[in-house]
């Protein structure tokens, strides 16, 4: 095949964009309660548990899907997939407006909306690999990724200012609507592939995904990597979830705890955007994710023991900057050590054992906390050991071997240089 047929296009943004449009709105409604789960417990007349379980069940449903997700994004691409996780996204996102005085439907909308989640996050790499360059890939994560952490910002940060203004039910149908623009977005401006690759064939054939399932535990650095998510992915979700019962025995406001959740996905969102940006242009993913997992461990010893909210803002503020930033390098770390294995199957299987570890850690804190003031410090020093070890871990991670021979092979193809071959759409 000739260099020339080999083509970067401008329209990958516009597509890039669509999709995480449709991540938004996703992981907007996932975490809707966490910084309510007071006045929720309240409106609906429930436990904090019950309310946490409006979030916990989309982790439940994540590890039933997922495999299942993972092969139709391999089988039948993301206009496909991701378009029907979009759809369960958008109904049943006005369907919890519509419900939203009934605590029993709405726990049946978030089921609707948590099967689709991973029909959505599983398809992050694949994004890249149909679109992107090998060098701008984990940017690609990177932008998917902060599409994650943009919508739980707004979901943490938007729902305590629109509950106190409008009430719970209000609040669910605005949710809703801004899920059906989400879904929209994603139909009208999404595409399966440009019409010439951006990288030589051999850059984008991945294996079947019922073989790669049978690969994929064969790689040893994917194992250490499996590892390294179950804890970081689980302490995030666990600390997300329980944000408010973190902060409340300090006597710290919901309000306090929507502004420390949303500062912590504040720095994700930096985080994402510069540390795999500055993987990409090193060239390097083991260091950057040594690196992250080093800060995060920091951020979540101040939320923990600091004792004002301005150096509790300042943990979320690095817990999040360094935690989520390793996510992205992650996913590309996953698929190029993983190589021909499909995307979404490392992506999917990452995304996996970090909601099982989040049910995990979520249940735990639970039942760990004090009887007496209701404060979770013990399990949240237990999980700075864990995190801990996973930095220990990361230390015997290698480059990918896919990576460094594009790098080496491919310098000169027109993927490895998209300034070179970028067009219009």
């Amino acid at each position: 095949m000739e260099k020339s047929e080999y083509r970067v296009y401008g329209y990958r943004w516009v597509v890039l964009a669509a999709f995480m449009a449709i991540v938004v709105a996703n992981q907007m409604l996932w975490i809707t309660f966490a910084a309510i789960t007071g006045n929720a417990a309240s409106f609906y007349n429930t436990s904090d548990l019950n309310i946490g379980l409006l979030s916990l069940v989309f982790m439940v449903v994540y590890i039933l899907v997922s495999l299942p997700a993972s092969w139709a994004i391999d089988t039948y691409g993301v206009k496909v997939a991701t378009g029907f996780g979009a759809v369960m996204t958008g109904l049943f996102g006005i369907l919890r407006g519509v419900w939203a005085d009934n605590y029993t439907l709405v726990l049946v909308a978030q089921i609707g909306i948590a099967v689709g989640q991973p029909f959505i996050l599983n398809a992050i790499t694949t994004v890249g690999a149909h679109w992107f360059p090998e060098r701008e890939r984990a940017t690609a994560a990177g932008l998917g990724s902060l599409a994650i952490y943009l919508g739980i910002f707004l979901g943490l940060v938007l729902t305590p200012f629109l509950v106190s203004r409008q009430g719970i039910a209000a609040t669910l149908v605005t949710d809703g609507i801004i899920a059906l623009v989400g879904m929209l977005i994603f139909f009208l401006f999404a595409r399966e592939h440009p019409a010439t690759p951006p990288c030589p064939a051999g850059m984008e054939v991945r294996s079947l995904v019922t073989a790669g399932y049978k690969q994929i535990f064969r790689a040893r650095d994917f194992v250490l990597l499996l590892v390294i998510f179950f804890v970081g992915l689980g302490v995030f979700n666990a600390v997300t979830t329980w944000i408010e019962d973190i902060l409340r025995p300090r006597g710290f406001t919901s309000a306090q705890a929507g502004i420390t959740g949303g500062l912590m996905i504040a720095g994700g969102i930096l985080g994402a955007l510069v540390i795999p940006t500055l993987s990409d242009h090193r060239r390097k993913r083991v260091p950057f994710i040594t690196l992250a997992l080093t800060g995060a461990t920091i951020g979540l010893l101040g939320i923990t023991l600091a004792p004002s909210f301005w150096l509790v803002l300042a943990g979320a503020l690095l817990l999040g900057f360094f935690l989520l930033s390793s996510g992205p390098i992650g996913f590309q770390y996953g698929a190029e050590t993983t190589y021909p294995i499909p995307e979404g199957t490392s992506n999917g299987l990452l995304l996996m054992v970090g909601q099982v570890s989040g049910i995990i850690f979520i249940v735990l804190m639970d039942i760990l906390k004090s009887p007496s003031n209701g404060s979770m410090t013990l399990s949240l020093v237990l999980l700075m050991v864990l995190m801990v070890a996973s930095l220990v871990i990361s230390r015997f991670l290698k480059e990918p071997r896919v990576f460094l021979a594009e790098i080496e092979d491919l310098s000169e193809a027109p993927c490895a240089d998209s300034a070179a071959s970028e067009v219009k759409s």
